[in-house]
């Protein structure tokens, strides 16, 4: 039995292939970013209002994505800024892979199934773009490398958060000026406290997680990575479950 793939979503996902890839300029990869933001949250609008007819074409659920290997507090990061920026919940906890001795967090994004689809092909084209900037970074002659590369992360994420939130908000003002009426922000809203309300059966004790402190100089030179990205939590900790929000 053959698969259908979405046309809009084949074309997404090619644009974010280009963006990843290390030979693309800045100023290519800003420009796939941005065609896919812009075609992710118009096909976010489109799967909202379709299921607002028919609910059981996008319904709610949870995804988990395991983070392991190198920054994993750093692309914990920019998972929770994608979700936040596309009115998702999520929870993390802190576990430990006994096979390689290591610490992981694993991250369960609560939302609708097309909101989880969109969050997940953002990460796993984010985490490469965000990869591939960090081996060009140079922190200050006597800074610590480590400082300057995770002040850089965060400042990568903190623009991604603010760019989709950006494409989510032209996308839904064009509908209203396309269509004449305001049901799609009304739809919008609906939907994210079902996922609110989702999100706290399933953990209604959860706390939030305290505020990172990062001490490198690199914000400003990540956030500016991140503009340029192509576009287009809480926590659970480890042994103990102790639940904090994200």
């Amino acid at each position: 039995m053959t698969e259908t793939v979405n046309p809009k979503l084949a074309t997404i996902k090619a644009l974010l292939a280009k963006a990843e890839d290390p030979a693309a300029s800045p100023a290519e990869a800003e420009a796939y970013f941005a065609k896919a933001a812009d075609l992710m949250a118009k096909h976010g609008i489109e799967q909202a209002m379709l299921a607002e007819t028919k609910p059981e074409t996008d319904k709610l659920a949870s995804r988990t994505f395991d983070v392991k290997g190198k920054y994993i507090p750093d692309r914990s990061a920019l998972l929770f800024a994608i979700t936040h920026a596309l009115g998702a919940q999520n929870v993390y906890w802190r576990l430990h892979d006994w096979e390689t001795g290591k610490a992981y967090r694993s991250i369960k994004v609560y939302a609708h199934e097309s909101t989880l689809e969109r969050v997940e092909m953002l990460f796993t084209s984010l985490q490469l773009q965000l990869l591939n900037g960090l081996k060009h970074t140079r922190p200050s002659y006597g800074e610590s490398t480590t400082a300057y590369r995770k002040s850089w992360m965060a400042g990568f994420a903190a623009s991604v958060r603010k760019r989709l939130a950006q494409a989510e908000e032209v996308a839904l003002r064009e509908n209203v000026q396309e269509t004449g009426a305001v049901g799609a922000e009304l739809v919008l809203v609906k939907r994210e406290a079902a996922v609110e309300q989702y999100f706290k059966r399933a953990h209604p004790k959860v706390k939030a997680a305290a505020r990172r402190r990062l001490t490198g100089s690199g914000w400003l030179d990540g956030k500016a990575a991140g503009d340029r990205a192509d576009l287009g939590q809480v926590r659970l900790g480890g042994d103990r479950l102790k639940a904090l929000s994200r």
